[in-house]
């Protein structure tokens, strides 16, 4: 009897130990993550250098297509398109010359998906920017667009656009007639969606041999585990099937795809990279821009995907205390709690250490102010 309540002691000190263990780990994590900078909510387009600076004339212009749906199938979850997906794109098209038209299926205002956690200053701008707004407040509708008036199409992303765009008749002959008039087309996340069901004149299937990169089955899978009963399909799945070579990258990090005039990004880090490279298609030099704390956190991650975590805490260190850019730290606390979901404890500890050894840095470079 005394043995018994020995044991069950020992294991009620071991739970009790484990949930003050878990805890104080949530506290130290949560320390982890920077207070959100409210004042990005007011920035306006003429607060950004990129915008208001270095104004290059008109080159014609550019047709974003969004969805206009806003529920996934029959689960009644939300959906639209991705802001951010828009915002940056819209605007790398602006500061290089072009003016921007927003197109729809169904015309007028479409439904839209704002992750607090992923905006930035450019996408707060856009939410500021009067004419931006009242274009997304009232899109063409996709059956009214006159294709030659473009020089290039860009469709941006969102889970709605898996219902909208494969089918659409008047999409897929805009489309047909980009490629064969050797203009550019652009997609990124589920944007792809667009080019799935695209015949040419000539019989063939557009995506045919050609190297795409869209939103992956396992990046969908992973928050949406019963995705493959929601939606018509999954994309990767469509595009393969499609004829395309797929060319997926890692998880939730940029990976973009040139084939000619089509240039497809994987997931919503891909935005930045697939409008510039729309813009260097199109024959001109992209105008610089200062690479956002977003985009280095997704270097950081892809540095330690290629070379572990010496390698990336070398570029920390090189990012915050030699060029003494921005960071994002959130996106890599994320990226760890992903590889938590994936059951990868190894990268889960490995990029909280990460989180916690940039913390440090940035409470250095404020020391040193």
């Amino acid at each position: 009897m005394f043995r018994k309540y020995k044991w069950v002691k020992r294991i009620s000190i071991f739970i009790l130990l484990l949930i003050i263990g878990v805890v104080s780990f949530g506290f130290w994590f949560k320390s982890l993550i920077p207070p959100k900078d409210f004042s990005l909510e007011t920035i306006n387009k003429g607060d950004l250098p990129y915008l208001s600076q270095n104004r290059i004339p008109k080159r014609g212009k550019i047709l974003v297509v969004v969805t206009s749906t806003a529920t996934m199938g029959t689960s009644g979850k939300t959906t639209g398109y991705e802001l951010t997906e828009l915002a940056r794109a819209y605007y790398v098209f602006e500061a290089n010359g072009f003016e921007v038209d927003i197109a729809s299926p169904k015309g007028g205002k479409s439904p839209v998906v704002i992750d607090d956690e992923d905006m930035g200053s450019y996408d707060y701008a856009f939410l500021n920017d009067s004419i931006a707004q009242y274009k997304a407040a009232n899109t063409l509708l996709i059956n009214e667009v006159e294709p030659e008036n473009y020089v290039a199409i860009y469709f941006a992303g969102g889970k709605g656009t898996m219902y909208d765009f494969p089918n659409n008749e008047n999409i897929q002959s805009i489309v047909k007639k980009h490629y064969e008039a050797n203009k550019v087309i652009g997609a990124v996340c589920h944007g792809p969606s667009a080019l799935v069901n695209v015949t040419l004149d000539n019989g063939r299937h557009l995506l045919e041999n050609k190297k795409i990169s869209a939103f992956t089955n396992k990046e969908e899978l992973l928050l949406i585990s019963d995705a493959a009963s929601i939606f018509p399909f999954l994309l990767q799945d469509k595009i393969i099937e499609s004829g395309a070579k797929f060319n997926e990258g890692d998880i939730y990090l940029e990976k973009i795809s040139f084939d000619d005039n089509i240039i497809t990004g994987q997931n919503p880090w891909s935005t930045w990279g697939v409008a510039e490279g729309m813009v260097k298609q199109m024959g001109y030099q992209p105008k610089p821009r200062v690479v956002t704390d977003e985009e280095n956190a997704v270097k950081v991650l892809s540095t330690y995907k290629s070379f572990g975590k010496s390698k990336a805490k070398d570029m920390i260190t090189s990012i915050l205390l030699k060029e003494k850019k921005p960071l994002n730290r959130l996106l890599i606390a994320k990226h760890s709690i992903m590889a938590a979901m994936q059951g990868n404890m190894g990268d889960f500890y490995n990029l909280s250490g990460l989180v916690s050894f940039a913390k440090d840095c940035e409470s250095k470079v404020d020391r040193d102010q």
